[in-house]
């Protein structure tokens, strides 16, 4: 019998602020069916790779790669602020939170990520990067497309965000939802590490 495949990600956990803005925003959607479903606090998380299902006999090498990777990056400092959807408001599938400050290194990192992996066959993404924090997900077709105008409006204190380390995890498919575990926890360089690197250069 072969292994059981693991669906897999890297992601970033986020600041605890998130939850009671996420509760916050709720209340701006109009006509929330069963098609719309928000992220349960534990789970809400920056996401930098989707690397989908991987043989369990390959979960330590995928974790050196990423702590090598990982490695090479100090920490990244990011703003929460702002709020967007995919692919368009007229038919939202996915309800985000915007970011901005390094979102230039966060996206190198995600580059190198994606250049590290590909070897193994865990392919990039077409799509260009966005960063962002997925809040709410909406099934389609819906029998009522939500109405999301006020949460596309709606502003709020931005709120600080540090990436100091990195998560690869195991996401478990159930009707109720995901159940995520950790396969491993990365750490990015320190800053007098880096420094230290600089100068020997």
């Amino acid at each position: 019998m072969s292994e059981r495949l693991l669906r897999t990600f890297i992601s970033v956990t986020v600041p605890n602020e998130i939850i009671p803005l996420r509760d916050m925003l709720k209340t701006t959607v109009k006509h929330q069916k069963k098609n719309l479903r928000w992220v349960i606090t534990g789970q809400i998380h920056l996401t930098l790779k989707f690397l989908g299902f991987a043989p369990p006999d390959v979960i330590d090498e995928l974790n050196s790669i990423i702590a090598k990777v990982i490695s090479r990056y100090t920490k990244i400092d990011l703003t929460v602020t702002g709020t967007g959807c995919f692919p368009v408001p007229t038919r939202p599938r996915v309800l985000w939170l915007g970011m901005t400050g390094q979102t230039a290194t966060l996206t190198s990192l995600v580059s190198d990520l994606n250049t590290a992996l590909e070897p193994l066959g865990f392919p990039a993404e077409e799509q260009k990067v966005v960063p962002h924090i997925t809040l709410a997900r909406i099934k389609y077709p819906p029998k009522h497309t939500p109405d999301i105008s006020a949460f596309l409006q709606t502003t709020y204190d931005p709120i600080l965000m540090t990436v100091s380390r990195v998560q690869f995890m195991r996401s478990e498919l159930f009707p109720d939802g995901p159940v995520y575990s950790i396969l491993g926890t990365h750490f990015l360089a320190p800053e007098d590490k880096r420094r230290i690197e600089d100068d020997n250069s």
